[in-house]
Order: C-alpha cells, then sequence, then structure tokens
C-alpha cells in the first residue's frame, strides 16, 4: 500500500486526484493539504509515502516543499503536477534535479469532471506505482529519518567550458560481443529519470566528439524544449530539439520533440523528419520508432544506449538494430530510477555492456573510437 498526500491550492485537482487515486486497491491517499507549509505540517503525522504536488501554490511552493523536506530529511517522494507551460516545464525539471521521483501535466480545457479523473489514472497511477516498486527495492538507510528520493541527483554542470576536453575513462563491464561496425550515430531511449540521467551524461562529452546524437525522453510538449534548453546550457556540443526536414550534424544532439515520432531519412543526406503517427508502446514519441529508423539509415554502424525509464519501448528498436550488427549498452538496475527499458532489453540478451550511470559516457566515447584517457570537467577547471 502505497500512502499519498496531494498537495495542490486547486480545491478541483484535489478532488479530481482524491477521486483517482482513491480507485486503485495499492494507493491509500491519506490526506490534503493547500500548500507546501500545510504539506510540511502534517508529513510528520500522516506518514506519506509520496507527495503529488503541485507546481505553482501560495505561501510555498513545489521548489521550496522540496528544499524543506530535505532540509528536514523526511523519508517521502514527489511525483509533481505540472501545468503545460514553459514557466511549469522549467520548474518541473528543476524540481526532478531537486530529487522528485517524476511529473505528470494536469489536464488541460474545461473537460469533464470524469474524463479528468480518467486521465488521472491512466497518466499518473503507473507512475505512483513504479515509486513503489523503486523504494521497495532500495537498501534501508539508517536513521529514524531518511533523505526524501530513492537517489540524491548528480551535481549539474554549471557553465560550457571552452577547452576540448574528453570525459575521464572508467572502468566498465567487458564487451559481451566484438564490436561489428564502427558506429557513425548514437541514439539514447530514456524515460523516469531521464533528465537527470542525461544531465550525467550529455555535459561530459567532449567538444570534438564528431557523431549525431538522437535522443527520445519520454515527455510532452514543451518539457522537451526546455530539457533541451537546460542540457545546451551545460553542454559543450549543441543540443537542440529538434525540427522536421532538420538535417543530421556532426556533435548535435537532437532531441525528440514532445508529442512528435522522430525518425532518420536518407534524403539528399540523412535528416530529421517529424510525424504523429499512432503512438507506439503508449508513447510519442517512442525509443522504437527512432532505433527503427536508425537501423534502416545507419544500419550496423550506431550505437544504441537505453536508459532509465519504465515500460518496454526500445526493446524491438534494439532487436533491429542487433539484426544489423549494432552496438547496444545499457544502464544497470543499480543506477536506474526505474529498471524497465533497460531491463527488457538486458534479458533478451541485446545489452553489448551493461553500465552503470557514471560510466555510461566513457563507455560511448570507447565505443566511438576515443580511447585515449583524459582530464575530467571538474579537474580541468
Amino acid at each position: 500500500m502505497i500512502k499519498v498526500l496531494i498537495v495542490d491550492d486547486s480545491v478541483v485537482f484535489r478532488k479530481i486526484l482524491q477521486e483517482a487515486l482513491s480507485r486503485h486497491p495499492r494507493i491509500r491517499v491519506v490526506g490534503s493539504a493547500v500548500n507546501g507549509r500545510d504539506a510540511i505540517r502534517q508529513i510528520p503525522t500522516l506518514r506519506p509515502h509520496l507527495l503529488v504536488l503541485d507546481v505553482e501554490m501560495p505561501e510555498m511552493d513545489g521548489l521550496q516543499t522540496l528544499d524543506e523536506i530535505r532540509r528536514r530529511r523526511f523519508d517521502v517522494g514527489a511525483i509533481m503536477f505540472s501545468t503545460l507551460t514553459s514557466k511549469g516545464a522549467d520548474v518541473t525539471l528543476e524540481a526532478l534535479s531537486k530529487g522528485a521521483f517524476d511529473f505528470t501535466p494536469k489536464p488541460t480545457g474545461q473537460g469533464a469532471f470524469s474524463e479528468s479523473v480518467r486521465r488521472i489514472e491512466k497518466e499518473l497511477i503507473p507512475k505512483i506505482l513504479a515509486f513503489g516498486e523503486s523504494v521497495r527495492k532500495r537498501p534501508a538507510p539508517s536513521g529514524a529519518q531518511r533523505a526524501v528520493s530513492p537517489r540524491t541527483p548528480a551535481p549539474a554542470v554549471k557553465r560550457r567550458p571552452e577547452a576540448k576536453r574528453m570525459a575521464p575513462a572508467a572502468p566498465a563491464r567487458p564487451v559481451l560481443r566484438r564490436l561489428m561496425h564502427r558506429p557513425e550515430a548514437v541514439v539514447i531511449g530514456v524515460s523516469t529519470g531521464g533528465p537527470n540521467a542525461l544531465n550525467s551524461v550529455i555535459p561530459q562529452l567532449p567538444a570534438n566528439f564528431n557523431l549525431p546524437i538522437l535522443l527520445v525522453q519520454h515527455m510532452p510538449p514543451v518539457f522537451t524544449t526546455q530539457l533541451a534548453r537546460r542540457l545546451n546550457d551545460k553542454s559543450r556540443l549543441e543540443v537542440v530539439e529538434a525540427s522536421d526536414r532538420m538535417k543530421i550534424r556532426p556533435g548535435t544532439v537532437y532531441i525528440a520533440p514532445g508529442d512528435y515520432h522522430m525518425v532518420v531519412k536518407e534524403a539528399g543526406g540523412r535528416m530529421i523528419r517529424l510525424n504523429q503517427d499512432p503512438p507506439v508502446n503508449s508513447c510519442r514519441p517512442s525509443v522504437d520508432v527512432l532505433f527503427d529508423s536508425a537501423a534502416e539509415v545507419f544500419g550496423g554502424r550506431v550505437l544504441a544506449v537505453v536508459m532509465t525509464g519504465m515500460g518496454h519501448d526500445g526493446l524491438e528498436g534494439c532487436r533491429k538494430l542487433k539484426a544489423k550488427g549494432a552496438t547496444v549498452i545499457v544502464q544497470n538496475r543499480e543506477t536506474c530510477v526505474v529498471w524497465g527499458m533497460p531491463r527488457f532489453v538486458e534479458e533478451a540478451g541485446l545489452a553489448d555492456r551493461v553500465c552503470p550511470l557514471e560510466n555510461i559516457t566513457s563507455t560511448i566515447l570507447e565505443l566511438c573510437g576515443f580511447n585515449r584517457p583524459v582530464t575530467s570537467v571538474a579537474a580541468g577547471r
């Protein structure tokens, strides 16, 4: 049973959440709060496992609430309930960096109460259950009070360095199969826990990394725009949200925009095409769609990376890439926020490497031909 405290200044949304969450047998709503200050007051008494936490509230907003939870070292997680606006997206990404487990967008428009409840059941409940699984499997911390989230996010890189340095070499699991082709592109699929994981990988790539990187992060519109901006500010490589017919250039990271599948096409040069074909694995953008297209255009000259996330999106795409002779690495169980997408690939026998998050960048560099040990970002400052 996962005990949930609803934190939202809107009485309408508190009712919608109460109605939707109370229907699930593994979720128990233990109370509600009108803002973060009210939630902080109730946590010691109600002892919830998880807050469904609004981003924008009076007196104490979502970010301030996460800061206070950390300061008091309450053992409670948070899933952000966010508006589909640029401000809401930016604050939500900041909340993820502060330890929030995941987020879900608020229903928009003037739809019926029952329709809003249905959307919450579909979008929020799986994330609450995934949070429960992640907490159940983590080692119990010592002491009476523990940290808010399953993992403390890695510190962000604050500025773009000018010098061309490569990430440090790090031990990695030995190659399980011989590398058949030198990669011409890197494709990445990631979901729950992705923004923090990507923040540990993309900014560590050197400025002279000369392959394109195509990336699907399961996120709605606006959020992918903000994610690209944040990663670009921290990285030596250019990071952009992809647009239709954009030519694929070396040393650029392309993030699929929310609600659009991203595919690679060969048309007088390699380019990106976007479409709104039906969701695949209930996802749009879908990792499988990107990986399938990469297999068609690049053949086996692809390095695929599957990182933390719910579900099995990316499994069939990896299967097609492996059939062409491509190389696949996956994030290991211990460092995933949710060991879902990498698990399916690994258990299908498709992974050539299984790496902790901190070794993924160095493994990409090694398999793409960057073999020299080099100075790290931090050490070079």
